[in-house]
């Protein structure tokens, strides 16, 4: 590639000329020209695949943004997805500090994710509508707990991911639904009355979709479950057909976490075009989004 290495002095023309930057600059460039093919192809079904502490952060802003563009067809993620959008819906998180006093923020009501507060009462509020909403128990896969709590946010005038993906018909599937505080108040309910939650039924109709397409491509922020559920069912057709991978994880101790889009390629999971940007999502995210959303 005989492609110059360019000056920047400035945001406008960084954004110009990030392929010619260098570093994880360039490597964001290209995420953006696979992202764009991705996302305005025909027949490409577009997984969007991200940790759920990210929508704790204003990212949750770009997240509703993609799902109402059309950038959308399923969203695989984490129970935290579901806890934190139903917050939010109802009262704000603040920005805190890396080095707090956790202990005085536990006597305090606070929740610290990172640099973000989270009052106790969110946790107070989702259980309220938990019980609400499933307090009778049920047969339930992840998708349909979370397009529920979708229909009541829609119904109570909230913009959030789950009344957006309610309102399109979006899956949110999420295999590790229980491990997030929505779990816990499932836990209570299921000590009262009968209350199941079967993956099982979410990963049948997301394999047929999957199958089913004439190409698969994912945008993946962050790592763990999240990320190999979506890359993991692809292998049904060989691999995906687009992969942008966004984390801050390494490969060294062989995590899926750190795995690499090259990995992913010996496995049959992805099989075109693919890039792997380290960075941190909050930075990240806007580069790679910039005009394209």
């Amino acid at each position: 590639m005989n492609i110059p290495v360019r000056d920047v002095d400035g945001i406008d023309s960084y954004l110009r000329n990030l392929l010619t930057i260098g570093f994880q600059s360039t490597e964001i460039a290209r995420g953006r020209e696979i992202l764009r093919e991705m996302y305005h192809r025909e027949g490409v079904l577009k997984i969007l695949a991200f940790t759920g502490n990210l929508v704790a952060t204003g990212l949750r802003g770009y997240f509703m943004k993609m799902i109402e563009k059309g950038y959308v067809d399923i969203i695989v993620t984490t129970g935290a997805t579901i806890d934190h959008d139903v917050i939010r819906s109802f009262i704000d998180y603040y920005i805190g500090d890396f080095r707090a006093n956790d202990r005085e923020l536990n006597e305090s009501g606070i929740n610290r994710i990172g640099n973000i507060y989270v009052p106790t009462r969110g946790y107070e509020i989702l259980e309220e509508i938990t019980n609400k909403l499933f307090g009778r128990g049920g047969d339930y896969s992840p998708s349909e707990i979370a397009k529920i709590y979708g229909k009541y946010l829609y119904e109570n005038n909230k913009r959030s991911i789950l009344s957006l993906c309610y309102q399109k018909n979006i899956p949110i599937i999420s295999p590790g639904v229980v491990d997030a505080a929505l779990g816990l108040n499932m836990y209570f309910i299921s000590q009262r009355n009968r209350l199941i939650i079967d993956p099982m039924i979410d990963l049948k109709s997301y394999l047929n979709r999957i199958a089913e397409a004439k190409e698969t491509g994912a945008l993946v922020l962050g790592g763990g479950i999240s990320k190999h559920h979506t890359i993991g069912a692809n292998i049904i057709r060989g691999g995906l057909d687009y992969a942008v991978y966004v984390n801050t994880a390494n490969e060294w101790d062989g995590s899926l976490s750190g795995a690499r889009t090259d990995e992913g390629v010996s496995w049959g999971k992805i099989k075109g075009k693919h890039v792997n940007i380290y960075g941190e999502a909050t930075y990240v995210l806007p580069i790679l989004l910039w005009d394209l959303v």
